[in-house]
C-alpha cells in the first residue's frame, strides 16, 4: 500500500508513542535535569518539557541498541546538549568516528558526514535520522567534475573538502576541513593545488599559502555565502566593541572584516579562551546557541542564517532511527577504499 510522507510520519509517530512514554511529565524533567541545567539560559522550561521525554527515551535507547550519537556543532541545543555523545566539527567527528566502540553510529548532521563515518567504519551500522539532510556544497560537484579539473591542471593534486560525497572523496587525493585546509594545501608537493568544492574556502586558503597556486571549483555553502562585509560593518556600528569571528566558507571580504576566522571548532575555542564581552559568530544559528549555553557571561549577537538541511534532524527522528534502524547509510564497496584513503591521509597530516 502506498503511503505518502505525512502518512509515514504519522505511522512512525504512533509507533513511537506505543513504545515510549513521550508525554511531558515531572519524571521526564527530573530524568533530564542535568542536561537542562546546561541550556536553561536559552531554552524556556515549557519548551524543554516537550523535549525531555524524547531525550530520556533516546538516552535509554542508545544503551539498549549499543549506539553512539555523533552530532555536528550546527545541531540544535536540545540535541547537542541533550543526547549527543560526541560533538564537534567535521574533522573532530571524522577522527571520533575511527575510535567509536559501539556497533551503531547515529550521525546527527548531514548526509556526507554519515557517509564519512561509514567510509571509516564499513563494518558498523551508520544511521542518519533523515536521509534528506543533504548539503548544497556537497551536491555542487561530481567525480566527473574532478576529472575535468585534473585534465585542465595535469599533475595537480586534488584537495577536496570533507563536505563532499563518497564519490568525490574517492576521486580526490586527500580531504581537508576548514580547520586543517591551510596545513593540507601547504603539505602538497605540487606548486599548483586543486581545491574543491568550496570556492570561498579556497580563496581564503590561497591568501594564507601564497607559495602555492590554488585553483578551485566554484561551489559555496548556502549558509555562509549569504554574509556580507557591509553586514559585519553594521554590526560593529550597532554594537561598539563587538568581536566578530567568521567561518572560512564566507566570502573573502567577510573574512577580511572579521577579527578572527576559523573552523567551527576554532571559533568555539576562540570564544572559550578569549571570553569576549560581546561576540558575533558568523556561521549557522545553532552554533551560537550551543556556545551561549556554556558561556552565559558572553553576549551573543546572532546574525541568523539557518541551514535547512541540518534542521531536518530532530529528537523525534533520532528516536525513530534508533527504534527502527531505518535510514541506514551505505557506500558502494568500490568507493570505500579510495574514499577512506583520502580521509585517512587528511587525518594523518593533521596528526
Amino acid at each position: 500500500m502506498f503511503m505518502n510522507a505525512n502518512t509515514a510520519a504519522d505511522a512512525a509517530r504512533a509507533e513511537l508513542a506505543a513504545h515510549y512514554d513521550l508525554t511531558p511529565s515531572d519524571a521526564a524533567m527530573e530524568a533530564t535535569s542535568a542536561q537542562y541545567d546546561v541550556v536553561k539560559s536559552i531554552i524556556p522550561a515549557p519548551e524543554w518539557a516537550s523535549c525531555a521525554p524524547y531525550i530520556r527515551a533516546i538516552n535509554a535507547a542508545k544503551k539498549e541498541k549499543d549506539a553512539v550519537i555523533l552530532a555536528h556543532n550546527y545541531m540544535t541545543p536540545e540535541i547537542y546538549h541533550g543526547v549527543a555523545d560526541i560533538v564537534g566539527d567535521s574533522l573532530q567527528l571524522a577522527i571520533a568516528a575511527t575510535k567509536v566502540e559501539q556497533s551503531t553510529i547515529v550521525q546527527c548532521g548531514v548526509h556526507f558526514m554519515a557517509e564519512t563515518s561509514k567510509i571509516l567504519n564499513p563494518a558498523k551500522r551508520v544511521l542518519i535520522p533523515d536521509s534528506r539532510a543533504g548539503c548544497s556544497l556537497a551536491s555542487s560537484i561530481t567525480a566527473a567534475d574532478i576529472a575535468k579539473m585534473r585534465a585542465e591542471y595535469p599533475g595537480a593534486p586534488v584537495v577536496s573538502y570533507v563536505n563532499t560525497t563518497a564519490e568525490v572523496k574517492a576521486a580526490s587525493d586527500i580531504c581537508c576541513t576548514s580547520s586543517n585546509a591551510v596545513e593540507i594545501v601547504r603539505a602538497q608537493d605540487s606548486d599548483t593545488v586543486i581545491m574543491t568544492p568550496d570556492g570561498y574556502l579556497a580563496q581564503n586558503v590561497a591568501k594564507l599559502v601564497p607559495e602555492k597556486r590554488v585553483v578551485w571549483w566554484e561551489g559555496a555553502c548556502i549558509v555562509h555565502e549569504q554574509f556580507t562585509a557591509e553586514e559585519l560593518r553594521a554590526f560593529r556600528e550597532d554594537h561598539p566593541g563587538v568581536v566578530i569571528i567568521a567561518h572560512p566558507e564566507c566570502p573573502p571580504d567577510v573574512i577580511d572584516e572579521a577579527d578572527f576566522a576559523g573552523s567551527t571548532h576554532g571559533m568555539i575555542s576562540y570564544v572559550r579562551t578569549k571570553k569576549p564581552e560581546k561576540v558575533v559568530m558568523v556561521t549557522e544559528c545553532s552554533m551560537s546557541d550551543n556556545v551561549a549555553a556554556e558561556l552565559p557571561e558572553t553576549k551573543f549577537i546572532r546574525p541568523c542564517n539557518i541551514c535547512p538541511h541540518m534542521k531536518r534532524i530532530s529528537l523525534e527522528n533520532i528516536l525513530w532511527a534508533l527504534h527502527s534502524g531505518t535510514e541506514e547509510v551505505t557506500v558502494p564497496e568500490h568507493l570505500i577504499g579510495r574514499a577512506a584513503r583520502a580521509v585517512e591521509r587528511m587525518i594523518a597530516v593533521t596528526k
